[in-house]
This record gives C-alpha cells, structure tokens and sequence, in this order.
C-alpha cells in the first residue's frame, strides 16, 4: 500500500534541498537563482522537462510561422482591466497591478506585450479543465494583456485571486498568484513567470515558489504592497517590477 504524500513530507523535502543548496554556496558554489529543472517536491517537474539533448532545427524561424502575430492595434484600452470585461462586476478583491518590465541594467523594455492570466477570487480558473469545487464568476474570465509604455511600465486592473488545491501531494493549496507572460519581439522569446503577494501564509508550503532556492531570488517573485497605488474607495494597489536578466533577473518557468 502506498503512504501518502503529505505537505510534511513535501516541506521535510524543501528543507533538505534548501540546506544541501546553502552549503555548496558556503564553500564556494555560485548562487543560482533558477532551480533545477526536475525539483522532486513539485513532483511534475520531474517529468516535464527535457530529458534528451535538445534537437537543432534546421530553419529557427520555421518555427514563428505557426505561431501568433501580435501588434499594438490588437491591443485594446479595456484588455488590462479584468473587471470590465463583462456585464457584471467580478466579486472580490479590486487591485491594481503595476510595475515596470526592465533589462539588466536597469533600462525600460518598451513596447512589450504582457499577458496575464489568474483563478477567480475563489481560487477558480474558468477552464475546462479545473474542476475545483469553487464557484465560478460569470463576471470574471481572468485573461488580459497590455504593452508596456516608453518607461516599461505596465498596468492591470483585477481582483486577487484565491488559493486552490492540486495534486501534488495531499492537501497541497497554491499560494494566491497570478501568471505572467512576456513575449519580446517574437513568439519564440516569450518568458513565463508568477506573481505572489506578501504575508500570504502558504508561500512557505508552495513547492513551486519554494524552488527557487536562493532567498533574494524567490524574494523578488512576491509583489509590494504601495498604499500610494491604492484608489480610494476603488481598489488597493501592487508593485512588481520584472527584470528579464542579469543577477536580479526575475525567475522564469524555463523548461516547465
């Protein structure tokens, strides 16, 4: 018979990892702020990333001509706001989400397309596939997407997301997130990441965040909260730059 996998185990598992990493980088490792890509606690990843050398494709741009084309006129004034997508207001938590999306040195990255994709704020994705038993919200799709503008600055309005349960292990919840996806200057540069926020207490149980090993690393995924961002009577507000590289590079799902 098979002893479930519990969340102490899972935890047992990130603090062993964290310890095995910390002491490689005491005697002299470099720090790494992108896990391995078969980290054993979130269990999936070990089998959702390459296991084979990668095979060079003749034609590298090939592979665009399948892929979407986006430009500024596809874009719309009301797709960064997830609560004006339909009749009715979205039940929750109104927030707004700015930051600025910048190179290594500190540079705006202009004219970016930024997607974002969230669970409702009971912890429910309308799609087909989650079958979480929490209501949907008929007001809340929770897509939406902008260009950054001459400051690589980005803007989106919508409500916090609730926690959910997976099947990592039993009684695995995720942290309240929201997906990030940057596109560059074509389908093959785009870069995927996820937003958390501050004082939420299953961050530390969340095997995702908690790969990212290096403390500032997985810190630099978690928002700020900025009471100067907040709308009176409207909304509260969060900060969350991204950076694409260079050693405050935000994390990136690379491989997953």
């Amino acid at each position: 018979m098979t002893t479930p996998l519990t969340q102490g185990r899972i935890s047992e598992e990130i603090a062993e990892r964290r310890e095995a990493y910390t002491k490689t980088v005491t005697v002299g490792a470099p720090e790494r702020s992108h896990p391995d890509r078969g980290y054993a606690p979130y269990r999936s990843s070990v089998l959702r990333h390459p296991g084979k050398p990668l095979v060079a494709l003749h034609d590298p741009e090939a592979v665009e001509l399948s892929g979407p084309v986006f430009g500024v006129t596809d874009v719309t004034a009301l797709d960064h706001d997830l609560t004006r997508q339909h009749q009715g207001e979205p039940l929750g938590e109104r927030i707004k989400v700015t930051g600025r999306v910048l190179d290594r040195d500190s540079r705006p990255v202009r004219g970016q397309l930024v997607e974002v994709w969230q669970a409702n704020a009971s912890g429910r994705y309308a799609h087909q596939r989650d079958d979480h038993p929490a209501p949907l919200d008929p007001n809340f799709t929770g897509v939406g997407r902008c260009l950054t503008d001459d400051q690589g600055a980005y803007e989106f309005v919508t409500v916090k997301p609730g926690a959910y349960p997976w099947r990592n292990h039993v009684n695995a919840w995720r942290p309240a997130h929201i997906h990030f996806s940057l596109f560059g200057n074509a389908f093959t540069q785009r870069l995927i990441t996820q937003m958390y926020f501050p004082g939420d207490p299953l961050l530390a149980y969340d095997p995702i965040l908690q790969s990212v090993t290096e403390d500032s690393a997985r810190e630099r995924l978690v928002a700020a909260y900025d009471h100067d961002l907040s709308t009176p009577e409207w909304s509260l507000g969060y900060r969350w730059d991204i950076v694409l590289d260079g050693p405050a590079a935000t994390w990136i799902e690379e491989g997953r």
